[in-house]
């Protein structure tokens, strides 16, 4: 058969195929979640999602010491206080969880880069994420409440802040605070579009943010939409956001790549707990190959349009792509 064209000359080999592969990953462009909690001695594994775990400040150290030499630089730092009130006043006090972690990640293990999430969920008592008017959450009441978390966390050590809350105006309530106070190099990066999805279940349990009543779909967006993604994303660039997310990643592989090809920012992708559980509950079970479902989903993502990827399997994709597994 006489056929000029033939794709598969090259697929022949695996340095062929590496050479003219089209998406191209780097481990540092993986950011790995963890949780703090007040105590002592605890390195607790989380039940829904195996393999992750709630850290006492006295072990953290040794935690973010194994991200480092995963080759992993970046953590997203996720804070559960002790005490909770209906401002969740404790995100912002100086001896608050994700405070105390940061001094001590810096001091302990200068080398990673600190990003904290800023919301209120974890620490109001009624786990919405931000201020409540009767049963509602006042959007300009929870602006200030979060700016002057962001600061609190910048001051303590935080290289960048990832407000999640989904308000309206945060980042440039952020941006105001964080310039007003001499923090005009530390970057932003938003959950710009943040997607009230049944893919969050497994975090709630981790970081203890369930909503004891109602849920978060007036503030957080509905998952039929994609342009008013567009939206949200061009909103957060324009009030200062230096990287913008969306989230979760999996099912939302259409809004990265229209995020993506319309902002001239960064964009981030947060493959989220649910469908870090899914995978581990189908392996465990011996129905899927575990690496090769981490590697593909990642790929898609990367492949989509993202830049950097939020994933609990940040320190296990690292080791394959320092293996040349994926990459």
């Amino acid at each position: 058969m006489d056929m000029v064209k033939r794709p598969r000359r090259l697929r022949g080999n695996t340095a062929l195929r590496k050479m003219v592969r089209e998406t191209r990953m780097d481990k540092s462009s993986l950011i790995y979640p963890m949780f703090v909690v007040e105590g002592t001695g605890i390195r607790h594994e989380i039940p829904s999602m195996p393999g992750q775990y709630h850290y006492s400040l006295d072990m953290l150290p040794e935690a973010l010491s194994e991200v480092a030499d995963s080759g992993v630089s970046s953590i997203l730092l996720f804070g559960i206080p002790d005490k909770k009130d209906e401002i969740g006043s404790s995100a912002w006090a100086e001896d608050g969880i994700v405070q105390k972690a940061l001094r001590i990640g810096k001091k302990e293990v200068p080398e990673l880069y600190y990003i904290t999430d800023v919301c209120m969920c974890e620490y109001t008592s009624h786990g919405h994420c931000g201020a409540l008017c009767g049963h509602d959450v006042d959007n300009d009441e929870t602006l200030p409440l979060l700016a002057r978390t962001a600061l609190s966390h910048v001051e303590a050590g935080a290289d960048m802040v990832a407000p999640s809350d989904m308000m309206d105006g945060r980042v440039a309530a952020i941006r105001t605070i964080l310039d007003e106070n001499g923090h005009k190099e530390t970057p932003i990066m938003s959950y710009a579009v943040k997607y009230a999805s049944a893919f969050y279940g497994p975090f709630r349990e981790a970081a203890d943010s369930a909503p004891s009543f109602g849920d978060r779909k007036t503030y957080q967006m509905d998952y039929h939409n994609a342009k008013e993604g567009i939206k949200e994303a061009l909103l957060d660039v324009e009030e200062g956001a230096d990287l913008v997310m969306v989230k979760p990643a999996l099912s939302y592989m259409d809004v990265i790549r229209r995020v993506s090809e319309t902002v001239h920012v960064p964009v981030a992708a947060y493959s989220v707990s649910g469908e870090y559980a899914m995978i581990k509950a189908a392996a465990a079970k011996g129905w899927i190959n575990e690496e090769a479902i981490v590697c593909e989903s990642a790929a898609s993502i990367y492949r989509a349009g993202a830049d950097v990827l939020i994933t609990y399997y940040a320190k296990e994709l690292a080791k394959f792509m320092e293996e040349g597994r994926i990459g």
